[in-house]
């Protein structure tokens, strides 16, 4: 069973969007999206520095816009058995598994990244990754210093959040049994209790949609359980931006499932990365430019077989 993931905030990096837009069709699809959420895509995704793409507001759609593109390019979805996304990438994936429109979901994220840019800004916060460590003394550690597991992400990577002050102060005095503490390029502690202000601007913004049932097992970040209808996936999307991202769970459930291979979409690496820690001997394809399309294809082509 092949499983689509779709990566969160972070994995953007600069002129990551460039060959994607040599496929057929990808530069007008980009410039219709840009046109209707008021943000120049093939902009920052080309030419734009890693300052201006660290921005929230950018970021998000950015990572969305790419990861549909590179979801079109793999053709029909019919081979996937299951997709998930972590954090925003909980949109595409979304999309892909035909709850949202592709149209739709670029307008909910764009509202999204704003609404979360905006509350980022009442606080200087931030988030670090913790490497290594037994999970419940990293817990315990991060809660100590006032700090929030953001993204328990299994294969010994957990995501503090909080203020810059607590993310100092993490840096300093690490967890013990943990090899060390890495900044994130994040605009916000997001994931926590300081999104709460844009729960309720997508709340408003989710009476708009009109979500389908998920057409593929679409396996939620939020508890790792495969959810079947759209309202509930789009009340998990509107509820996960200031709740901890479980994505351990949802690897586990990609185990249960009868997982043997995964693809991730652009702008890969994060998570087909954690895969080959935690699902150790499944096959896992990252698409980081469309030269990776022919590894997908041929993982696809096993598959199919």
């Amino acid at each position: 069973m092949l499983v689509l993931v779709a990566p969160g905030q972070g994995a953007q990096t600069p002129g990551f969007l460039t060959p994607w837009l040599d496929l057929p069709g990808a530069a007008d699809r980009v410039a219709a999206w840009s046109d209707a959420i008021g943000l120049d895509l093939a902009h920052y995704g080309t030419k734009a520095d890693a300052d201006e793409i660290r921005d929230t507001a950018v970021a998000q759609p950015l990572l969305v816009a790419a990861g549909l593109l590179s979801a079109s390019a793999l053709g029909p979805r019919g081979a996937f058995g299951a997709v998930a996304g972590h954090s925003v990438g909980e949109i595409t994936a979304a999309a892909y598994a035909g709850v949202l429109s592709d149209a739709d979901a670029l307008s909910f994220v764009r509202t999204r990244g704003l609404a979360m840019a905006e509350a980022a800004a009442v606080t200087e916060t931030g988030m670090a990754a913790v490497l290594g460590g037994d999970q419940a003394v990293v817990v315990a550690h991060l809660e100590k210093l006032g700090l929030t597991p953001a993204n328990i992400n299994g294969a010994g990577q957990i995501v503090a959040a909080g203020t810059m002050e607590q993310i100092d102060a993490l840096v300093a005095e690490k967890p013990e049994g943990s090899m060390k503490v890495v900044a994130l390029k994040v605009a916000g502690a997001f994931h926590t209790h300081h999104m709460a202000p844009a729960v309720a601007t997508l709340e408003k913004a989710a009476q708009a949609l009109a979500p389908a049932d998920p057409e593929l097992k679409y396996v939620s970040n939020k508890d790792g359980r495969v959810v079947t209808t759209g309202a509930d996936v789009v009340a998990r999307l509107v509820g996960q931006v200031a709740n901890p991202v479980r994505w351990d769970l949802c690897m586990e459930t990609f185990g249960e499932l009868g997982v043997t291979g995964i693809i991730e979409l652009s702008p890969g690496g994060t998570l087909t990365g954690l895969a080959k820690r935690a699902l150790k001997g499944v096959p896992s394809v990252a698409l980081k430019t469309p030269d990776d399309l022919e590894k997908a294809a041929a993982l696809l082509a096993e598959h199919a077989v």
